[in-house]
């Protein structure tokens, strides 16, 4: 398969169009169709269901959507390999991750890496889990690391660690003198809490349906940016949610502890690297992988992540 008709047909499974795939990658309308009905008679079956609203993929097509991704990937990354033996050039890698890992860990691990590998270029995008899993799975970034409670299709997993979520409060706190706390006892007090689409925000929802418990929650505040729930947090009685290696990104740390929840469900959580499933990685994304698990590893010994 040639690889311009893979990418006008990825164009189009993106887009769900033929002209919103010819306003993508300026190619005619015509030129985009005449690729795809070849791609079809190639392999012998139709790849999208044509309808008066778009073109969404058959099962055929969202086989080879997997194949097309990793193949113009690979490919490119092969052009960067034979244009690096002329010269040094420049290695671009795409992360998305969550916000708190982009605010302290993973800037100094990027930092870190440009000190032995000077020409490569770093692009992150701060995301949610699912939209991190989306843009993998899409192949818009290289990278996600992220925290993950269900696995995503089309990623894969290169490593993981158990990243429990804790009970975080104020150093003054009436229930900080305890080293575990009871669901029940945290619902108790003001809330902070991330949106709906966080992580944290999935597992108290989902403790409190298995647990039945009958208990209204009072959300003092809510905010997709974790340094305002921190602070709000440490100047009130309320409580918020968050991992260990979250908690101690955090300026206020200091005012702050985190306790364990006497609930399994904010045990499930874990800390994943992800790439695209069967990719054959570049060496420069390969060894960055490398130097994130050896970081993680060793902030995970010191504060159990």
């Amino acid at each position: 398969m040639h690889g311009t008709a893979l990418r006008y047909f990825l164009a189009v499974a993106q887009t769900g169009s033929l002209s919103g795939a010819s306003g993508e990658i300026h190619v005619t309308i015509s030129a985009i169709s005449r690729k795809i009905s070849a791609l079809e008679a190639e392999v012998g079956t139709q790849l999208f269901e044509r309808a008066s609203h778009g073109m969404r993929l058959t099962p055929a097509g969202q086989l080879l959507q997997a194949h097309a991704r990793r193949t113009v990937l690979e490919s490119e990354a092969v052009l960067n390999q034979i244009a690096a033996l002329r010269g040094p050039c420049l290695n671009e890698i795409r992360i998305a991750a969550s916000e708190s890992l982009a605010q302290i860990f993973l800037p100094e691990a990027m930092a870190e890496f440009r000190r032995h590998h000077k020409q490569t270029r770093f692009i992150m995008y701060v995301v949610r889990p699912s939209e991190a899993a989306r843009r993998i799975a899409d192949g818009e970034v290289d990278i996600a690391v992220n925290f993950a409670v269900e696995h995503a299709r089309g990623v894969a997993v290169r490593h993981s660690w158990r990243s429990p979520v804790y009970a975080v409060m104020s150093s003054t706190h009436p229930l900080a003198d305890r080293p575990s706390v009871e669901l029940e006892a945290l619902l108790a007090y003001p809330l902070a809490l991330t949106d709906g689409q966080s992580t944290t925000r999935l597992l108290l929802e989902r403790s409190c349906s298995l647990d039945s418990i009958p208990v209204q929650m009072n959300i003092a505040l809510e905010s997709n940016f974790t340094q305002a729930l921190m602070r709000f947090v440490a100047s009130s009685d309320a409580i918020t949610f968050a991992g260990r290696m979250s908690f101690f990104s955090q300026p206020v740390s200091d005012a702050l502890v985190a306790r364990l929840i006497k609930n399994a469900e904010f045990q499930s959580r874990n800390l994943q690297i992800q790439t695209l499933s069967e990719r054959n990685l570049p060496p420069h994304v390969r060894a960055f992988i490398d130097l994130l698990k050896t970081r993680i590893d060793e902030a995970d010994a010191l504060t159990g992540t």
